[in-house]
């Protein structure tokens, strides 16, 4: 049973809208993680490292990855050592730290990146397949709203 088959007709319409979205974000998510894993043999932590480190010509610190990522120094460097060990990422000193290093893309892990990156968009945009560009274009305002609000409503809260 997935979160949406919990609610009932009875609960407000708002509480049933967030279990919907919920639900198809676990679809899609599903469905990206099996495309990862059968077209390229990898996880989806590992394309959102590489994800990080494309963006990020230079190479970033561990620090600045965990942060981005919003998870633990010990999970980043995990995923880094196995990277690394395939020639898809190397560490780099950085200047004037002997303790630190950057982490970069090799040549070799930014092709396969940009491979990977292009079937991730198929894969999206096959998921909103069923949805028209005028739909898709409201959808988007509408949730657009829904995220203004909500960053309305922490900004007050602090």
């Amino acid at each position: 049973m997935d979160l949406e088959a919990r609610a009932h007709s009875e609960h407000p319409d708002e509480l049933r809208l967030w279990l919907r979205l919920m639900t198809c974000t676990q679809l899609v998510e599903k469905q990206v993680r099996n495309g990862l894993r059968e077209q390229f043999a990898t996880t989806l932590p590992r394309f959102d490292l590489m994800a990080q480190l494309e963006r990020s010509p230079d190479g970033l610190k561990m620090n600045e990855l965990s942060r981005r990522m919003m998870v633990t120094g010990g999970n980043i460097t995990g995923i880094t050592d196995q990277l690394v060990a395939e020639g898809l990422v190397e560490r780099v000193d950085v200047a004037g730290d002997r303790r630190a290093w950057r982490v970069r893309l090799t040549s070799r892990g930014r092709k396969l990146f940009n491979d990977m990156a292009q079937a991730h968009e198929d894969w999206i945009v096959d998921a909103f397949a069923a949805l028209n560009g005028k739909e898709i274009a409201q959808l988007h305002r509408l949730l657009g709203k829904v995220k203004q609000h909500s960053h309305q409503q922490m900004a007050e809260a602090t």
